[in-house]
């Protein structure tokens, strides 16, 4: 059976699991043991795909699997097939990729292998699990039934020898299996709000990788590029929405997740804070397509980004500036002198925190609703329809033509205004100076957000005058930048001349730089003027 999964999966917190099970319990539960054998090549070709290949104990029957990542964090692509009881002894089954010939998910996995020269498999790893599920009628708007299941286990990893090393499970899978997505969406947010769960990317599988290889920290992930729904049927104000939404999650969630594990690796913090940057310009600049429908929720979604955004690099960009302005002083024969040193800094959210920020009820909340928003229906299968002439007819979210006209007036706004900036950057005082920056970012943001669309629109050249425009920010933003860092450094030694004189130095230094660099951001400014603006037809 082939189907597109639709599911959450939480991390439970080990004080919260007795309450969990508990509130489980107040419906109909179904015990299962679960005993899986996950397969990869030896070189983990299905892994590097996001393909997982296994075969299932579930009970007295055997399951085979394959399941692949889908177009955003909620969908999953599977395929299942049942293989009977469990043959005589008790041994598995053999595992066979021709199983999930002619599906998509199968299809793919065939690629895969065919691709790594058809490379034997061999187990990777396996898992034992205690799963309680229940079903879970949602009420409201669309409705829906929703599988809840309470994995509690092991994973284990294994290469071939003796030597084996187990991590454990203790999470909640939250399964759409009919009805709207919203409804799931409400479901999660309230188990998580109630018993302090946080969203996690990682799965089973991925984590027995992770012992084999013997990996603590994942690399951090970066921004991607939007990916549209091909066809312009398919694009509308809504779709353009939900995809840049689902770029700026695909940074922020597996960042996100590993933070609220425990990581404390500042490059994905520094990640995290990109994506939720990203985002927050997704929601500023793109409300206006949705034309009034409300399921954009920009109002309600963006308080929880803005107070993880600062709690999050406070203090880590007050250390990043000092570390910076050090070497600078000291070849400029300044003391030695640490400006953060004796400071009260108790305010400030240290990196070594950072879990709590991102496991804080709220911020996991919107996170929860920004991917329902993701995986909502296209506009035309849930926009209902007038029953009569008298009966206003329900708002629908601007047509690709339309929408191309509103993101070009956002964009022109955002230019004029950093050209304007420019012109009076020096005159403007250091609070007007800071946004400067800010708006630049949102500038180049949406820049990188919409530009398929006008080239979507029949000019061939336009991903190479994007490029051209976004090469044109450049020199400005990194003076802005250097600028930006320069203003926080005086701020910290002029405080800190309170506590220790040597500051005054430092206080003196970056003052007499204040104008030249000043004047260096209006020149680099400037040069945006005459950048070829990719979303004008002829530029």
């Amino acid at each position: 059976m082939a189907v597109m999964e639709i599911e959450f999966k939480f991390q439970i917190p080990a004080d919260r699991l007795k309450a969990v099970e508990t509130a489980l319990r107040r419906g109909t539960v179904v015990r299962t043991r679960l005993q899986a054998r996950y397969f990869d090549t030896a070189d983990q070709a299905l892994a590097a795909e996001g393909i997982v290949l296994r075969l299932r104990k579930e009970g007295r029957r055997w399951v085979q699997t394959v399941k692949a990542t889908g177009d955003n964090a909620l969908h999953r692509l599977e395929h299942n097939v049942d293989l009977g009881t469990a043959a005589t002894g008790g041994a598995s089954p053999a595992i066979d990729p021709q199983r999930h010939q002619g599906t998509p998910v199968g299809d793919r996995l065939a690629k895969v292998l065919a691709a790594s020269g058809a490379a034997p498999l061999v187990e990777r790893q396996s898992t034992d699990i205690v799963r309680l599920t229940r079903d879970v009628r949602v009420t409201g708007p669309g409705g829906a039934v929703v599988e809840m299941a309470l994995d509690v286990g092991k994973v284990v990893a294994y290469a071939g020898t003796p030597e084996q090393c187990e991590s454990p499970v203790c999470e909640l899978e939250l399964e759409l299996k009919r009805g709207d997505v919203q409804g799931l969406v409400s479901l999660a947010r309230r188990w998580s709000q109630q018993h302090g769960l946080w969203f996690s990317t990682v799965s089973k599988a991925e984590r027995g990788a992770r012992l084999l290889a013997k990996v603590e920290v994942v690399p951090a992930v970066k921004a991607e590029t939007p990916r549209f729904p091909e066809g312009k049927d398919k694009l509308d104000g809504r779709a353009i929405q939900q995809a840049i939404v689902a770029s700026c999650l695909a940074q922020v969630l597996p960042n996100a997740s590993e933070i609220a594990a425990g990581s404390t690796d500042e490059e994905q913090i520094h990640q995290l804070r990109i994506g939720i940057r990203r985002l927050r310009t997704a929601l500023r600049e793109l409300a206006g397509l949705d034309a009034g429908t409300g399921l954009f929720d920009a109002a309600g979604w963006e308080p929880p980004l803005v107070e993880a955004f600062r709690a999050l690099g406070d203090l880590r960009d007050r250390e990043q500036v000092v570390k910076l302005a050090q070497p600078q002083l000291r070849e400029a024969g300044g003391p030695e002198f640490d400006p953060l040193a004796g400071g009260d800094d108790d305010a400030a959210t240290d990196v070594r925190s950072s879990g709590d920020v991102v496991r804080a009820p709220a911020f996991q909340s919107v996170l929860v609703s920004l991917i329902g928003f993701t995986a909502a229906a296209p506009s035309a299968e849930i926009a209902p329809k007038a029953e009569d002439a008298e009966t206003p007819p329900t708002p629908t979210p601007l047509s690709l033509n339309d929408a191309r006209r509103f993101l070009h007036k956002r964009l022109q706004h955002l230019h004029k205004q950093a050209v304007r900036d420019g012109q009076r950057f020096e005159s403007l005082d250091t609070e007007s100076q800071h946004r400067v920056r800010k708006r630049l970012k949102r500038l180049r943001y949406l820049a990188e957000f919409v530009a398929p669309l006008f080239d979507a629109e029949g000019k061939s050249s336009s991903s190479s005058t994007a490029e051209r425009y976004l090469k044109n920010l450049r020199p400005a933003q990194d003076a802005l930048g250097e600028f930006n860092d320069e203003a926080v450094a005086l701020a910290l030694y002029r405080e800190a001349t309170a506590r220790d004189g040597r500051a005054w130095f430092a206080v003196g230094w970056f003052s007499a730089r204040h104008a030249v660099h000043a004047k260096a951001c209006r020149k680099a400014l400037g040069g945006i003027e005459e950048a070829p603006r990719f979303w004008k037809k002829g530029s």
